[in-house]
């Protein structure tokens, strides 16, 4: 196969993914098939109506099952027997559960609500979680609903094993979005290898004059990333710079929850005063969960959860971001080598995983506001951070 047919191909991957998530995120039914054959029709949980329910039910070759995160089980009230437990150890994998008729789709959306009677019969009726069938399509169903930025809990529809491929004409005739699993589990990769600049200018900013903003988009048109670039970058010599998560609440409300906002403004009045340096502002809102997640992680947090259980009682993982759209956007840039502004030492490692070389790591810390105390400990105490 020529470059120019896997470049096709690959663009043309990414694409459908995110075709895909669009569709979840709008109710919509997902054709998901395995590298082994197995396939199944998915709807995201959340937003799984009345309608969209019936048609899966319809096509689907086997009664649908509910997939979710094994900590978004628990924190329904969920047991897992240990002999799942066991398996998993302390990954956060998918678990089905049984879906009789009658009982609601939303259960599974609504952990942190008083204690009812009518949760615990419809808990009741929810079968004893069990190894995901074809654990490919349940893994990819879950990932997906993480892409779009919904909750990691999906509506399952089992079909059976498709050796031929011959699904992919029949997904077509329904007029059903079809992706494959294989696809959707490398898409963040794909798509941050695919990043180009598309657009720049030059932005004074307050305490940074002299400062530019380059736009980065992947193939398939969805989030873009930013590098904003203050003075003139020497890439023969380490330069200086920040990674910074995206932050709606923080960086524009100047929300006292978090640091984020003085340490996006702080980062680039100390690269200034440096003279120059890159900060580089990256899509991924609350840990990679985004905006509408992050604030129902800050409702369980006013329930009294710290900043990391609010995220795993949602079912993600305390930490959703990666960083190889920044070791992309630095390459392109010439960067190589870096001084980086972090307390974090995980950027640090996935930088470096991504071959960028740290030379050093500059203390980026900001006081407590009287308000985001617990949120710096559970931070330093439980994530590791350096402050």
């Amino acid at each position: 196969m020529s470059p120019g047919s896997v470049h096709s191909r690959t663009a043309s991957a990414v694409a459908v993914v995110e075709r895909a998530m669009a569709e979840l995120r709008r109710g919509g039914i997902v054709v998901l098939r395995g590298e082994d054959g197995n396939g199944g029709l998915v709807i995201a949980a959340e937003s799984c109506g009345p309608r969209a329910l019936q048609r899966l039910q319809g096509l689907a070759q086997n009664a649908p099952v509910l997939v979710t995160t094994r900590r978004r089980a628990e924190a329904i009230g969920m047991d897992i027997p240990p002999h799942i437990a066991g398996g998993m150890g302390e990954t956060n994998k998918p678990i089905t559960l049984d879906l009789p008729e009658g009982v609601p789709v939303d259960i599974i959306l609504r952990p942190h609500e008083a204690e009812n009677a009518g949760r615990h019969v419809a808990l009741r009726h929810l079968s004893r979680p069990v190894a995901s069938h074809a654990p490919q399509i349940a893994q990819a169903a879950i990932e997906l609903a993480k892409l779009s930025r919904l909750l990691p809990a999906v509506v399952l529809g089992p079909l059976s094993r498709d050796p031929g491929n011959k699904r992919r004409e029949w997904a077509r005739e329904q007029d059903i979005i079809y992706v494959d699993a294989a696809d959707v589990a490398s898409y963040e990769e794909t798509a941050s290898r695919n990043l180009q600049q598309v657009a720049q200018a030059h932005v004074p900013l307050e305490g940074a004059e002299n400062a530019r903003i380059l736009a980065w988009r992947p193939s398939d048109g969805g989030k873009e990333h930013l590098a904003i670039v203050v003075g003139e970058i020497d890439p023969t010599e380490p330069v200086l710079i920040r990674l910074h998560s995206e932050c709606f609440t923080g960086d524009l409300l100047g929300s006292l929850r978090c640091d984020c906002g003085v340490q996006l403004r702080g980062a680039i009045a100390q690269i200034a005063q440096h003279g120059s340096g890159v900060l580089l502002y990256l899509a991924q809102e609350g840990r990679g969960i985004g905006l509408v997640n992050k604030l129902r992680a800050y409702e369980l947090q006013d329930d009294g959860f710290d900043t990391i259980d609010a995220n795993e009682q949602l079912g993600f993982d305390a930490d959703e971001r990666i960083y190889a759209p920044a070791a992309t956007m630095l390459g392109r840039m010439g960067i190589k080598r870096v001084r980086l502004m972090t307390n974090n030492p995980e950027k640090i490692a996935q930088l470096e995983r991504y071959g960028i070389e740290v030379a050093a790591r500059v203390q980026h810390s900001f006081p407590s506001n009287g308000h985001n105390e617990n949120y710096l400990r559970t931070k330093a105490e439980r994530a590791g951070h350096l402050l």
